[in-house]
Order: C-alpha cells, then structure tokens, then sequence
C-alpha cells in the first residue's frame, strides 16, 4: 500500500473559516502580542529569538483568552503543564 500523506487531505481555507467563525483568531493574535513583548524585553543568551525565561513555557493570562481577557488584564511565565491543566475553555 503507497504512503498517503494524510496534510494532503485537510482542507486548510475551511480550517481557517471555522477558527474565525469561532473567534479563535482573536485570541491567537492576543497570545502572539504577548509572546512578542516578552521576547522583545527579555534576555537572549543563546540567540535563537525566545527570551531565556520563556523557554519551554508558556504566556498565561490573568483573565483567559477564552473568557473575554486581554493583554492588558495582565500576562506572566508559567510552565506548559501547569497552564494547560487550568483547563479555561470556553
């Protein structure tokens, strides 16, 4: 049986579609902003574009994305595991 790339079968414009529809992008650009000022701000000893501190972590928010939250409620450093087991879904 020939290998079947399985990315060849998403359909990357409707993907797209739905995050808008759902206001995932939004949100996404909020993350991204908040990412970048940190980046910006922080120390980079080894030079690769991520602020030391915030490697192998992730930006949480005060108030989540999710539920209406802004940059400007507040973001800080967390470790991957302890922000995602928050579980703040919609």
């Amino acid at each position: 049986m020939p290998y079947k790339n399985p990315k060849k079968d998403r359909n990357y414009k409707k993907e797209y579609e739905l995050q808008v529809k759902r206001g995932d992008i939004d949100e996404k650009i909020e993350r991204q902003r908040a990412r970048r000022a940190i980046d910006k701000t922080g120390k980079d000893a080894n030079g690769n574009g991520k602020a030391d501190k915030r490697e192998g972590k992730d930006v949480s928010h005060k108030k989540p994305l999710s539920k209406g939250g802004t940059n400007k409620d507040g973001y800080f450093i967390e470790s991957r595991a302890k922000n995602r087991a928050r579980n703040y879904k919609k």
